[in-house]
This record gives C-alpha cells, sequence and structure tokens, in this order.
C-alpha cells in the first residue's frame, strides 16, 4: 500500500478542498518554520513522531528534510532512540492499568 507515487495525489486533496487545503499547507509551513527550536531540531522531532507513529511516508520526508537541514547519523540515531523510549514508556507506564 504504501508508494511514495500516491503522494502525487494530493494535488486532488488541492482540488477537492482547496480552503482546508490552503489552510493545511500554510500551518504546515509555519509549523515548520525556523522559531525557537531551529528547522533542524523540527525536523528531528518530526522524525521521532514519525517513528512513533510509524508513518512511511512522514518517516521518508522527514528523513530526507532532516537530512538537507543537515541532520547526521547521530542526530537521526538519537532521535529514533528517543522515539523508541516514548513508545516503551507509555507501555511501561499503562502497565499500571493491569495491575491491581
Amino acid at each position: 500500500m504504501f508508494d511514495m507515487k500516491n503522494l502525487s495525489r494530493l494535488k486532488k486533496l488541492d482540488e477537492n478542498a482547496p480552503e482546508a487545503m490552503k489552510a493545511f499547507w500554510a500551518f504546515d509551513k509555519a509549523a515548520f518554520a525556523d522559531g525557537a527550536l531551529t528547522g533542524l531540531h523540527k525536523q528531528l522531532i518530526a522524525v521521532a513522531v514519525a517513528l512513533t507513529t510509524q508513518c512511511p511516508y512522514c518517516i521518508e520526508l522527514h528523513t530526507k528534510a532532516a537530512r538537507a537541514a543537515g541532520a547526521s547519523d547521530a542526530q537521526l540515531s538519537e532521535a529514533a532512540v528517543v522515539a523508541a523510549a516514548i513508545r516503551a514508556g507509555g507501555a511501561i507506564t499503562h502497565a499500571t492499568h493491569v495491575l491491581t
């Protein structure tokens, strides 16, 4: 089901829901603009979130964007480990719900 070519169909969303998609693209651009966090840091966060949501499109797109912003293998690796720790931590803390 995953195929990067599918992203070409985003144009159909733009055509069929122009106002909502215009708002989405503006929000996306603003979210990733430099601010208190650099674009590199925001892309590393995006990679970590993409790994936890397991979205292959996001993983590929944000890894490329992080690399373009200067991310090293070490930075991407640490982002991945943080994502794994958060995912595992959620399982551990939710385990308290099964203990009586």
